[in-house]
């Protein structure tokens, strides 16, 4: 049986994996010395020592304490606090963050569209957010059997992921929430090495997976597999970036 990675390894190698889209989303945010920033699922902390470099005060919110205690002990001295909480229910006042962060949280939660209300009600008037979410249905891999490719997308979307596809959704949502859609701006993100690929894409201990529950045939997961493995190898998925502001 295949484990996972460890939760904090995997994503320090997931955030140096996205780095060029997170220095976009960073930008989006147009973040200055008078603001109070949240990053919403804030993990080990990754991205807020540079969220500190360019506002006053950065807010951390996480559901895990593991992940509290580890973005705690990185951003020692740095002007940040982080918090225990959910994404539901974020333990801030209402209208109390001029900017929030909520990168590749969404597809994990029980219900997205509560997750933008909450971010709604924490933003002050004319205040900002970015939002980042792949849409693990777009997944293509080479070499190897497309039908395959297709048959390990299906898995994912109905048995790993919770909200597979809330990357095409999240304009909408937001607007139902009642926030502004500022920007929507969608980029393939693009692996070559089939070791990296395979620690955050999952690809081979999911095949397992997929055969486990009769979703995959074993010899079709095997051979599908050795492709990959033998390469030249890529991987690629869509990820939407959109940013909001409140009223």
């Amino acid at each position: 049986m295949l484990t996972r990675p460890d939760p904090i390894t995997y994503l320090d190698h997931a955030a140096e994996a996205g780095r060029a889209y997170k220095q976009r989303l960073l930008d989006s945010l147009d973040l200055r010395p008078d603001h109070t920033a949240l990053d919403v699922g804030c993990g080990p902390g990754t991205d807020l020592p540079a969220m500190a470099e360019r506002a006053g005060a950065v807010i951390g919110v996480d559901l895990d304490q593991t992940m509290v205690e580890e973005a705690r002990r990185r951003t020692a001295g740095l002007p940040v606090e982080v918090r225990l909480g959910d994404a539901h229910a974020l333990p801030l006042d209402d209208r109390s963050v001029d900017r929030a962060r909520v990168d590749r949280v969404l597809h994990q939660v029980a219900d997205p569209a509560g997750v933008l209300a909450e971010l709604r009600r924490v933003l002050r008037p004319g205040g900002r957010a970015a939002l980042a979410q792949p849409d693990w249905e777009t997944l293509a891999v080479d070499p190897g059997s497309t039908a395959t490719n297709l048959a390990f997308n299906r898995f994912i979307c109905d048995r790993i992921m919770t909200n597979p596809v809330v990357g095409r959704q999240l304009a909408r949502l937001a607007a139902a929430a009642g926030l502004t859609v500022v920007t929507i701006d969608t980029e393939a993100l693009l692996l070559r090495d089939f070791a990296t690929a395979d620690e955050l894409l999952g690809l081979t201990r999911n095949t397992h997976r997929a055969v486990e529950t009769g979703r995959i045939t074993r010899p079709a997961a095997d051979a599908w597999l050795a492709d990959l493995t033998a390469g030249p190898f890529l991987a690629t998925f869509t990820l939407f970036r959109v940013v909001v502001s409140a009223a």
